[in-house]
Parts: C-alpha cells; structure tokens; sequence
C-alpha cells in the first residue's frame, strides 16, 4: 500500500468529488480514478459508492479513514524529524494567535526572524476556537491563546504565564483608585468591550451570567489595538487581560475582583504530534519575553 494512495484516498474522503480532488493534488482525473480503483483492488473492497452525481464512502471507506490519516501523519512526522536536520535552513511555521497575545509577539518575531531568516512565517490573528479548528484540520502548528474554558480531547495546553481579566482605563478615570474592582463598580461607566467570541469576552460573559450584572456597553471592536486606542481617546473602559496593557504607560489595569476571572496564557498544541524544531525554536524565544520568562515551564525539553 503506497502513501501516495493513501493521500489521494485520504483527499477524495475530504473532497467527495474526484474531480476536485485530482485538482488538488495536481493529477489528471483519469490518473486519480485509477489511483483509487488500485487501492480498492489492493484491499479487496470498493472504498466509494460512485454515481454520476455523487461520491461517498462506503462502510469499508469509513473504517479505513481514520487510519489512513494516522499513516500519513505519522509519515509527516517522519519527515519533519529529517527537516530538522537542516538546521532551520528552510521551511515555514504557521502559528496562530488570538489578539491578546499582541503583547508578546513583536518581541518574538523580531529576534525570530533574526536567528532565523531562512523560515517562512504565516501567523493568523483570529479567535482562539477558529484557531483550535484549524490547528485540528493540521492548517497551524500551535496556537498561542489562553487556556479554553471547554474541552478539547485532542489538544494540549502548556502553561507559559498566568494572568487575570481586569479593567482597563486611562489614567484619570476614577476606577483607578480600586486596588480590585467589582462588578457592581462598573455598572454605572460606560463600556467599550471586545467583541463576543474573543477570550476575555467570553470569561467576562460567563461571569456576568453568573452574577447577573449588566453593563453600560456602548461599543464592541474584534481587535485589541484599536479597542486601546478608543479607551485612550474616549476615557470608557474596556475589559481585557491584565497583560494586554503591558509596556503601555497611558493605560492601567485593574483586576476584576472574582474567583472566575483567573487565566492561563498558553501554547496549544495536538497531542502526539511531533514538534518541530521550528516550533520550539520560536517557543523558547517566546519564553525569554520579559512577560513569560517567569512563567518558563519543562514541557519543550
């Protein structure tokens, strides 16, 4: 059974159309047909119901799946293993990254690049369950985010730094004379809030929930930098990671006074996937930031 089969088995699976499949991976229609049409002749069963109309997979089809995946990541990790041979002279790292975690990569990326200029980088800013899905689809190599609230039995969360949701306001707003602040300190101030969806957003709503507050909410923004920029200008307050005013010398954060405000800045990654030498390069530099060195945790040695 060859791995180039494999795949093309693998991709129609996906696909469901033999036509696109071939299309990607860059193969005749004909070529690919016959492709599978030896699979099945190898393993002495058909592996699709064919119609003029539409393709899908039979029993044989479906048991077989899971284990053509697993064979092909396994090759993959195979691969990868040599590649690191290469002393990080080539390649790419798809990272993904929610927009909390702005305050830790500039500081990354720019000695990243430094060590390494040969590496390709592909980082997408988007909300951390998007990000989860695509590392599972295998589109990203980790996600840097805080810790999820629900459960993913496919994933690992390695601790970098903790962190707790708190208020953010300029330096002349009245908040600033709490050491902590409740909820029902905010009721009364107006409120610019990140976006439902976004990691603060979705602890502060739980609690929220939970204590059955309502705030003032004149705005929501999906992105952090202008979310900043807007409590600047404007004097309302917003509610994110204490971390996300870190080096911002305008702005002040305030602890939200509430046992479910505790979060865990992490790097998610798939169990038993093997991790490149990209990878831990680009973690290592991460972890001696000045926000998470202290935080440093064992998992990558």
């Amino acid at each position: 059974m060859e791995l180039r089969s494999l795949k093309a088995f693998v991709t129609a699976a996906k696909r469901l159309n033999f036509s696109e499949a071939a299309k990607e991976m860059c193969v005749t229609q004909s070529t690919f047909s016959q492709t599978i049409k030896q699979l099945e002749e190898e393993l002495g069963t058909v592996l699709f119901y064919r119609t003029s109309h539409k393709v899908s997979l039979t029993k044989a089809g479906e048991e077989l799946l899971p284990f053509a995946v697993t064979t092909i990541d396994s090759a993959d990790n195979c691969s990868r293993r040599m590649n690191d041979l290469r002393e990080l002279k080539c390649g790419s790292l798809n990272i993904g990254v929610t927009h909390s975690f702005n305050m830790v990569m500039h500081e990354t990326l720019k000695d990243y690049m430094k060590l390494y200029p040969d590496i390709f980088l592909n980082i997408v800013y988007k909300p951390m369950t998007e990000l989860i899905n695509r590392m599972m689809n295998h589109e990203l190599d980790f996600v840097l985010s805080f810790r999820p609230k629900d459960n993913y039995p496919l994933i690992e969360s390695h601790l970098l730094f903790e962190d707790v949701l708190s208020v953010i306001v300029r330096r002349d707003s009245p908040l600033v004379k709490h050491e902590k602040v409740s909820l029902a300190d905010l009721v009364d101030y107006p409120a610019v809030l990140p976006a439902k969806g976004l990691q603060a957003r979705n602890v502060l709503d739980r609690i929220l929930s939970e204590t059955n507050t309502q705030l003032n909410v004149r705005a929501e923004m999906d992105e952090v930098t202008p979310l900043l920029r807007l409590v600047r200008n404007t004097g309302l307050y917003t509610v994110l990671s204490s971390s996300a005013t870190e080096d911002v010398d305008d702005l002040v954060a305030i602890p939200i006074n509430h046992d479910g405000c505790h979060m865990e800045g992490c790097v998610q990654t798939l169990k038993g996937i093997y991790k490149n030498m990209a990878s831990k390069e680009f973690i290592r530099i991460l972890c001696e930031t000045s926000l998470v060195k202290k935080r440093i945790t064992d998992w990558l040695r």
